[in-house]
C-alpha cells in the first residue's frame, strides 16, 4: 500500500493514509460551544494541504462532561448545529474529510468548571483534578449512553464523514473499560464484558439510529495507572470492539495523570508548566521564578517514558494480529520512512498531532518531497498552552 494514494480507512474514502489526530484546538464560538470562524479556517487549511482525514478535537456530549480547558467543543447545544454544518461543508469544499471525536471527561475535569458534581464509574479522585467524583447511578449511565448516541446522530446530521468515540487518555469511557477507573460491583463492573457494556450499548443504540455511518474509536492500549490498560487486556478489548461493529481503532496510550506519556518528550516542559498550569501560573511573579528555577534543576532527574518515537507501534502490531478491523496508530510518528513501513506492515493509516501543530502543511510537504521529517522538537509546550489559550506551537520557547 502507498501512503499518497486513494484508499478507504474504516469505511471512509480518503485521498491518502495520513490523519490529523484529534487535537484540542481551543477555537469554539463561546456563545454556543460550536465551531468558530477561526476553527473553520484552520481545518480548511489542513484539508487544502493534503491531510487525508481531520479528526476534530473532541466535542463533549453533555454539559456535565465538559473539559476545564477553555473553548472546548460541545455537541449538546442545538444552537451550534449550523456552525458544524458550515465547518464540514467548508472542509469538503477544500477536498478534505472530517471525523468528529466525541467524549465525556468524567472525573478528568473539575466540578467547579462544570457547575455540578462531576461523575465517574466509581467515586474516585484524580491526581490532577482532586475534587472527588460521584459514582454514576444506573440512571446516569443510561443518560450518558443516550447523550453519546445523540451526539453520533448529530455527527451524521452535521455532515461529518464519521465519528470517533474517545476511549482513551483517562476520559469517562476509558475509565469504564479499565479496572483502574471501574470498581463497580453491578452489571457495569467486574468482568471485561461488564466494563465494556456502556460502549456496547452506545454502539448498539447508535447503529439503530445511523445505520452504516462510520464509527471509529480511540483506544489507550497501554497506560501507567495501577491495574490500568496493558496490551494483552487491550487485545481482548479490540476483539470486543470488532464484535460490536467498530470500523477503525486508533491506537494511542496513557491518561492525563500519566504525565508526559501520551505526548512524550525528553524533559518536562517546565517553562510552559509554570506559565500555563494552575496554581503555578497565578503565583506572584517572583515566587514563580524561584520555584521554576528549582524545578529546572531537578528536571533532568525526573525519568521520562521511553521510547520517544513510535511508542504505540508494538501495541498496534499486537492488536492487528487479533482483529481485522482497520488500525490507525498515533504517537511519535514524524518520519516518512517510518510511516511507509507501518503502512507496509498493514497499518491502515498513521495519525499525528504535534507535527500538524508545528507545521499545518506537513502532509503537503511530505507529498511534494520538500520534507521527509517533521520539524517538531517534541518540547510539549503545545500540551500546556491549551490550558489558557488556543493550541499553538511554541517550539520550546515560552515568553514570560
Amino acid at each position: 500500500m502507498e501512503i499518497f494514494k486513494d484508499c478507504i480507512v474504516g469505511k471512509i474514502p480518503m485521498k491518502n493514509r495520513i490523519i490529523r489526530s484529534a487535537t484540542h484546538d481551543g477555537l469554539t464560538d463561546p456563545a454556543t460551544d460550536g465551531a468558530s470562524e477561526e476553527l473553520i479556517r484552520k481545518y480548511v487549511y489542513l484539508a487544502k494541504n493534503d491531510v487525508g482525514c481531520i479528526i476534530q478535537g473532541y466535542a463533549i456530549v453533555s454539559p456535565d462532561g465538559k473539559s476545564n480547558y477553555p473553548r472546548c467543543l460541545g455537541f449538546y447545544n442545538p444552537k451550534a448545529a449550523e456552525s458544524y454544518k458550515k465547518l464540514t461543508a467548508a472542509v469538503h469544499d477544500a477536498g478534505g474529510v472530517i471525523v468528529a471525536q466525541i467524549a465525556h471527561c468524567g472525573r478528568q475535569t473539575s466540578s467547579k468548571a462544570i457547575g455540578v458534581k462531576k461523575i465517574a464509574p466509581t467515586a474516585k479522585r484524580h491526581l490532577l483534578y482532586p475534587d472527588k467524583a460521584r459514582a454514576m447511578t444506573k440512571e446516569d449511565i443510561l443518560r450518558v449512553e443516550n447523550d453519546f448516541i445523540t451526539a453520533i446522530e448529530h455527527a451524521k446530521e452535521y455532515g461529518y464523514d464519521g465519528v470517533q468515540l474517545h476511549l482513551a487518555h483517562g476520559y469517562l469511557l476509558h475509565d469504564f473499560i479499565s479496572e483502574n477507573g471501574n470498581k463497580r460491583k453491578d452489571e457495569h463492573g467486574g468482568s471485561l464484558e461488564n466494563r465494556m457494556r456502556i460502549v456496547k450499548e452506545i454502539l448498539k443504540g447508535a447503529r439503530e439510529k445511523v445505520g452504516d455511518f462510520p464509527i471509529w474509536v480511540k483506544l489507550s492500549a497501554t497506560d501507567k495507572r495501577s491495574k490500568g490498560m496493558r496490551i494483552p487486556y487491550s487485545v481482548k478489548v479490540a476483539k470486543l470492539l470488532e464484535e460490536y461493529g467498530v470500523d477503525a481503532i486508533e491506537v494511542s496510550c496513557g491518561s492525563v495523570q500519566d504525565g508526559m506519556n501520551t505526548m512524550r518528550s525528553k524533559r518536562f516542559p517546565m517553562d510552559a508548566i509554570f506559565a500555563y498550569r494552575e496554581p503555578l501560573a497565578s503565583m506572584p511573579r517572583f515566587i514563580n521564578k524561584v520555584f521554576l528555577a528549582a524545578a529546572k534543576l531537578f528536571n533532568p532527574l525526573i525519568p521520562q517514558p521511553k521510547p520517544l518515537e513510535l511508542y504505540n507501534v508494538p501495541a498496534a502490531i499486537e492488536l492487528k494480529k487479533a482483529v481485522k478491523t482497520d488500525l490507525i496508530v498515533v504517537g511519535g510518528i514524524t518520519d516518512i520512512k517510518d510511516m511507509q513501513n507501518l503502512i507496509n506492515e498493514g497499518i491502515a493509516a498513521v495519525a499525528m498531532c504535534r507535527p500538524f501543530i508545528c507545521e499545518p502543511n506537513f502532509a503537503k510537504k511530505l507529498k511534494d518531497g520538500t520534507a521527509t521529517k517533521s520539524q517538531c522538537i517534541m518540547c510539549n509546550c503545545c500540551g500546556l498552552v491549551i490550558e489558557k489559550e488556543p493550541t499553538r506551537c511554541l517550539m520550546g520557547k515560552v515568553k514570560r
